[in-house]
């Protein structure tokens, strides 16, 4: 009898430190896991580049539309969101001075041009939205079918040239 008294008293005190031990790996692996997916802060070009991204509702063409809104927890990182997605976005800088925010696990990238934006499916290479546009975007776009820029060739000269 006493043995089998023993033999219970192992067992349950050996599940209560498996059950312990189980539960400090779960803690572990769940603050390593919080670790790993924690973002890291943005230096000041990126923050720089988060400061004229343009939030709101943004609408798109074929009455398409996203939602861009800045993290205030997290500063220089944005959710964007369509009809079927969802994207944690970041600033990412460029050599050409458009704004560019990138989702990298999902492969997404987001185009903020003058005058226009894009979202773009970088692993499926295709466009989910397209001519989406704020309202300074929309104002841009008007004001260069007044004011058109200056042609990058000048045909007239070419073609005169040519005559010669």
């Amino acid at each position: 009898m006493k043995h089998l008294a023993s033999m219970v008293w192992s067992c349950l005190f050996g599940f209560g430190l498996a059950t312990l031990a189980s539960s400090a790996y779960a803690q572990t692996a769940s603050s390593s896991r919080s670790v790993k997916s924690a973002e890291q802060p943005l230096g000041a070009q990126e923050l720089s580049i988060a400061e004229r991204v343009h939030v709101g509702h943004l609408p798109c063409e074929l009455g398409a539309s996203v939602r861009m809104t800045a993290d205030k927890k997290t500063p220089g990182y944005f959710n964007l969101q369509g009809k079927g997605y969802k994207y944690r976005m970041k600033p990412v800088p460029t050599s050409t001075g458009a704004i560019r925010l990138e989702d990298e696990k999902a492969g997404a990238v987001w185009l903020q041009l003058a005058n226009k934006s894009m979202l773009m499916d970088q692993k499926n290479g295709r466009r989910l939205a397209d001519e989406c546009a704020h309202p300074d975007q929309v104002a841009f776009a008007n004001d260069m079918k007044v004011n058109p820029p200056p042609a990058l060739i000048d045909v007239s000269n070419t073609a005169a040239s040519d005559q010669r």
